[in-house]
């Protein structure tokens, strides 16, 4: 007959050996999450399929998979977010046809916030939301709930002005809008660009605005909206809704 003994001794380890794989599991867990929260920005959100938002003024949008971004975090980023996302061209589609651009190399931190933002479908969620008749058309801004959303989760930056090597504003030259106010640096801002349609051209904004793309084929479709009715402010009456994705050439 066992001795009661024995039996405690194979009940302890027992115990021990539950307790140990159970230390071990843990650690492989710890592990992970340590290596998941050291991840670099940019490198899950840049692996996502580009997206598509329909929406109807008042839509709330899933911005989950948008990494808030600093000043002090932009330009190491777009430095690594450069590496997967190599797109040069862009196709805004309208209600009056489509526009393609081509986005320059030289400029490359407008050129990669531009492809992040239509990755992300910010601009799907805005309109061309300035006409100034036979000088501009401005877009990337709009009075729905998905678009000051999206602004507020990617993040509250301004891209600094990019000159060199210097692109002017001719016909069809596509440039960042900016903040005039306590701007001495002309720096962009990351959401709204605009298109030139003055024939010859917007040359009093070089060297104050950063020119990063221009248009390739579609001016026929920049001129019709150029010429629709604004309210006092240049805002259409009708809104001009966009859809913006970006490729390869």
């Amino acid at each position: 007959m066992k001795s009661p003994l024995r039996y405690l001794s194979f009940i302890v380890l027992a115990l021990l050996f539950i307790a140990c794989q159970g230390e071990d599991k843990s650690k492989k867990s710890n592990a992970k999450d340590s290596v998941d929260k050291e991840q670099p920005k940019g490198v899950q959100e840049s692996s996502l399929p580009e997206v598509k938002i329909p929406t109807n003024g008042t839509e709330v949008v899933d911005v989950s998979h948008i990494e808030t971004l600093t000043q002090e975090e932009l330009i190491p980023f777009l430095t690594k977010y450069e590496k997967r996302n190599a797109e040069t061209m862009a196709k805004i589609s309208t209600e009056f046809g489509d526009i393609e651009i081509q986005l320059y190399a030289g400029p490359r931190l407008h050129r990669l916030n531009f492809v992040r933002l239509a990755k992300l479908g910010y601009f799907n969620t805005t309109c061309f939301h300035r006409v100034a008749e036979n000088f501009v058309i401005q877009g990337g801004n709009s009075d729905q709930v998905a678009t000051s959303q999206m602004r507020k989760k990617i993040g509250n930056y301004l891209i600094p002005n990019e000159f060199k090597p210097i692109h002017r504003h001719k016909y069809g030259a596509v440039a960042a809008a900016k903040f005039s106010q306590q701007n001495v640096s002309n720096a962009s801002s990351p959401f709204e660009f605009y298109i030139v349609t003055k024939e010859d051209g917007a040359h009093h904004l070089d060297e104050d605005h950063t020119v990063f793309g221009r248009v390739v084929s579609g001016m026929d479709v920049a001129e019709k909206i150029s010429s629709v009715e604004v309210d006092g402010s240049e805002w259409p009456i009708s809104d001009i809704c966009i859809e913006v994705e970006v490729y390869k050439p």
